[in-house]
């Protein structure tokens, strides 16, 4: 199971946000390429970055971080927030970024998603985030009445690099991953899934290295200290595979 440290950026700064709240950020680095590379120097593997002002606005003030994350670490990176039309794809590919994370988007234009899985065949990821069981967009800000698993099965047979699902209730709340709508969300695709939110402690790591998740994104954990990113790799390196 792959670890996915996360580096939110929001106005140039790395930042953890609770339940996707703007109104409940807290700053954890001034300089996100120093906490990309400490990320890396403590056994990262990958790194899973997130555009907050791209994802809020459709704008971003984090360009200039991003490239110089890339740049600086010898890990693939991917990239999710305002991810919106083929510019900005054709930019985050152009920085280096090796997988590009769509939501919105692909829920407002699933054709113009299509359109772009077929021209970067395995690195563009459905990012799915979901608020009791419904698809949320632009920036968690709204909610729709799409579920969320019927949006992951749209997709079912577009060559995307995997899906991102992220339950918002447990983001930054340290509750720990909402393991059973997990499973149902992995007994519905056959596209690596990476969970997103909750993880609060090792054992939370462990949890989900049991099921067939192919990794999980570990955010608020890793900046308080409550989790260890080389022991987080360790126990995705370790657990067996899971049979689906």
């Amino acid at each position: 199971m792959q670890i996915w440290p996360a580096i939110d950026l929001r106005g140039g700064k790395c930042v953890r946000l609770r339940q996707g709240d703007y109104g409940q950020e807290t700053v954890f680095g001034e300089d996100p390429v120093a906490v990309a590379r400490r990320w890396v120097d403590e056994g990262g593997e990958r790194l899973h970055l997130v555009d907050l002002d791209a994802a809020r606005s459709g704008t971003s003030a984090n360009r200039s971080v991003i490239a110089a994350i890339v740049e600086a670490v010898p890990v693939p990176c991917q990239l999710g927030g305002g991810v919106r039309d083929e510019a900005r794809v054709r930019e985050g590919f152009e920085l280096g970024l090796a997988r590009l994370v769509v939501g919105t988007q692909a829920i407002k234009d699933p054709d113009w998603f299509r359109e772009m899985t077929r021209a970067y065949p395995g690195q563009m990821v459905l990012g799915i985030d979901a608020r009791s069981g419904l698809v949320a967009t632009d920036g968690w800000l709204e909610t729709s009445e799409l579920p969320a698993i019927e949006l992951a099965q749209q997709f079912s047979d577009a060559p995307i690099a995997g899906i991102v699902y992220t339950d918002i209730a447990r983001d930054g709340m340290m509750r720990g991953p909402n393991v059973t709508a997990l499973e149902e969300m992995l007994d519905a695709v056959q596209v690596p899934v990476i969970a997103s939110g909750g993880v609060s402690q090792l054992e939370d790591v462990t949890r989900l290295a049991q099921t067939t998740v192919s990794g999980c994104i570990v955010g608020r954990a890793l900046y308080e200290g409550t989790v260890g990113l080389s022991d987080a790799v360790a126990v995705g390196h370790s657990q067996p595979l899971a049979e689906p």
